[in-house]
C-alpha cells in the first residue's frame, strides 16, 4: 500500500494506493495492452452491436426524480435560431442553409458510466476520529469533488462555484479510451422477468451452466432483460414493472462482493437501473460503495444488451471486444456512452 498525503487510513479491503497515491483510474488500470489484444482476438465475424438505449429513454423522470430526458434546442446567432436558417440572413449572397443545435443533458439519465466521483462515503481517512466525505483513493469532498454546500458541517454551509469533480471525473476514463475484452453473463436467460437478487451462489450457477469464464481485467456485462422492457415501453416506463420484475446483483451478499474483489474485473455494466438490486436495508447501494468507493470499479447502467445477448447465446459465445469511452467532459461525475461490442 502506498500512503497518500490525503489519507492515513484506507477502508478495509479497498484498493486505495494499489495503483499509486494519485490514481484516478482504479481497476481500469488492469485493462492493459494485453487485455486489449485479448478483446481484439474475440473479433471473428466483424459484427458490431450498439449497446446504448436512445438517450431519451427510459422516458420521464419516474425512475429517478433527479434526472430528466435531454432537451434539444437550436443555437442562436444575431437573433436568428439556427434551424433551417438561410445564411443569407447573416451573410448576404450566401446560399446554404444550416442547422445547429445545443442540448441540456442529464449525464446519468440513460445509458451511462458512473465515475468514481459519483459515489463517496463518510470515512475517517485522516485518522482524526471524525468521518468526512471522501471518494475513491481518498479524494475529499469540496477539495476534489466540489458541490454548492458543505455537508460536513451542520447546518450545511453554502460554497461558491465552480462545482464539479476536480479529480475522479469521467474525463480520466475517456482519456483511458476504454477498450478491451468484455464477458457477458445472461441472467435473463436463467431468471426471466422475475425479481431475483443474484448473489454469489446464483451467479456461480449461471457461470458454470453457461461455461462462462471471467478473468482479471475483463469488463463484466450483466444482461437482466430490463433494457428490453424499457424499449418495449416506448418512453413511458412502468416503474412498478421495471423495479419489481428483473434480476440484479445482490450487493448485500458479502460473498458476491468478495468475488468482485478476487476476480479483479475492471468494470461492471448492466441493462438495469443500478447494476445492483435495490434494497431497503442500509446501505441502500452496497455494491456502489464496494465498487466505486473502495475498489475503483466503474459501473455502467441502463445499457442495451438484448441484441448482443441473443447473438452470443445462439453462437455459443460470451466474450466480445468492448469499446466504451465516455464523453471527455472535464468535471462531470457521469457520462452518456455509446458502447460498441464487436464479435
Amino acid at each position: 500500500m502506498i500512503m497518500s498525503e490525503r489519507w492515513n487510513h484506507r477502508p478495509d479491503g479497498s484498493t486505495w494506493g494499489d495503483f499509486g497515491p494519485d490514481d484516478q483510474l482504479g481497476r481500469l488500470n488492469l485493462i492493459t495492452r494485453e487485455k486489449v489484444l485479448e478483446g481484439i482476438a474475440e473479433v471473428k465475424e466483424g459484427l458490431s452491436f450498439c449497446l446504448s438505449l436512445p438517450l431519451n429513454y427510459p422516458g420521464g423522470s419516474n425512475l429517478n426524480a433527479r434526472r430528466h430526458p435531454p432537451e434539444i434546442s437550436p443555437c442562436e446567432q444575431n437573433g436568428f435560431l439556427a434551424m433551417n436558417l438561410p445564411m443569407r440572413n447573416l451573410k448576404p449572397g450566401a446560399t446554404h442553409v444550416v442547422c445547429d443545435d445545443r442540448v441540456l443533458l442529464w449525464t446519468q439519465y440513460s445509458t451511462q458510466w458512473d465515475s468514481f466521483a459519483h459515489c463517496g462515503n463518510f470515512f475517517d481517512a485522516d485518522g482524526d476520529g471524525k468521518p468526512e466525505i471522501v471518494y475513491y483513493n481518498g479524494y475529499r469532498a469540496n477539495e476534489h469533488v466540489r458541490g454548492p454546500f458543505d455537508y460536513t458541517v451542520e447546518p450545511p454551509r453554502p460554497l461558491p462555484g465552480p462545482y464539479g469533480a476536480f479529480a475522479l471525473g469521467v474525463e480520466n476514463m475517456a482519456a483511458k479510451a476504454i477498450q478491451g475484452r468484455a464477458v457477458l453473463v445472461d441472467l435473463h436467460a436463467h431468471f426471466g422477468r422475475e425479481r431475483v437478487p443474484v448473489g454469489y451462489d446464483e451467479l456461480q450457477r449461471v457461470l458454470d451452466k453457461d461455461r462462462v469464464e471471467v478473468g482479471p481485467g475483463d469488463m463484466l456485462l450483466v444482461h437482466t432483460g430490463m433494457g428490453g422492457a424499457i424499449m418495449e415501453m416506448r418512453g413511458k416506463p412502468e416503474v412498478d414493472v421495471l423495479l419489481g420484475g428483473f434480476s440484479g446483483l445482490n450487493g448485500q451478499d458479502a460473498r458476491l462482493l468478495q468475488w468482485i474483489t478476487d476476480s479483479r474485473i475492471a468494470a461492471i455494466c448492466s441493462d438495469n437501473q443500478a447494476v445492483e438490486a435495490y434494497t431497503t436495508r442500509p446501505p441502500s447501494l452496497p455494491l456502489h460503495l464496494h465498487c466505486l468507493f473502495k475498489l475503483g470499479v466503474p459501473l455502467g447502467e441502463l445499457w442495451w444488451l438484448g441484441d448482443l445477448a441473443r447473438w452470443l447465446r445462439q453462437n455459443g459465445r460470451s466474450r466480445v471486444l468492448l469499446t466504451a469511452p465516455p464523453l471527455r467532459l472535464p468535471g462531470a461525475v457521469g457520462s452518456p456512452v455509446t458502447p460498441v461490442a464487436t464479435v
